[in-house]
């Protein structure tokens, strides 16, 4: 996953990262409220873990204009205010979780996990788009450069799920999830067989694949 982290305090905010780091994530760490929300706004991130005592511009403040601006990110919101009232204005002002300082880093690798695979409140649109291929939603009619591609309606369901995280990798596990409503790998390669059926009507007539595959994450599809 590509992860923010708005940490101030330098020794918290390097020992988060290294940690994320470790398992594999790519992570991008700012230690203020003014370049953290810079970062939020101007950037694609799958989580961002905000502080909520940031100098200058508070952590509260981040999260209220990213909301306002209609940015959706799943944000884990940390906090040394152990007060129930804290953590409920925290939640109203736009947090998806919180976790009180100090914390275990297990945890918080938890939480971030969980909120990454959480499906994000979406917008209702009519037509998706990625490059030349179009998805209307209501005539369920998917065409790439005017050409009509006829879709299953799992593979419809796929590459709608796709096309909502347009450039955001998609693992294995959030595709079981919100694709075929699993909680657990059932030991199959259904999400790999059905990606090869997606990509033999969406890329292969096509001059440029739209599908990529990340490797040792997931899939994603291309702008």
């Amino acid at each position: 996953m590509k992860l923010l982290i708005i940490e101030d305090d330098a020794t918290t905010g390097a020992y988060i990262a290294r940690g994320l780091r470790e398992e594999g994530h790519v992570v991008d760490l700012v230690g203020d409220g003014k370049d953290g929300l810079i970062a939020a706004t101007s950037n694609s991130y799958d989580v961002v873990i905000l502080d909520r005592m940031l100098p200058g511009v508070d952590g509260l403040t981040v999260l209220k204009t990213m909301r306002g601006a209609g940015n959706k990110t799943p944000v884990l919101l940390l906090t040394a205010l152990g007060e129930v009232g804290d953590r409920i204005e925290g939640l109203h002002a736009g947090a998806d979780d919180y976790l009180a300082k100090p914390f275990v880093f297990g945890e918080l690798s938890a939480r971030v996990a969980a909120l990454a695979r959480r499906p994000q409140a979406l917008e209702a649109e009519v037509v998706l788009r990625a490059g030349d291929l179009e998805m209307n939603l209501i005539s369920r009619k998917v065409t790439r450069g005017g050409v009509e591609i006829d879709l299953l309606p799992r593979e419809f369901a796929l590459l709608e799920h796709l096309l909502r995280r347009k450039g955001r990798v998609q693992t294995r596990t959030m595709l079981l999830e919100n694709v075929w409503d699993i909680g657990f790998d059932p030991g199959t390669n259904v999400v790999e067989t059905h990606i090869s059926r997606l990509r033999a009507k969406v890329d292969k007539p096509f001059d440029r694949d739209l599908i990529e595959t990340v490797r040792g994450a997931g899939y994603r599809i291309a702008g």
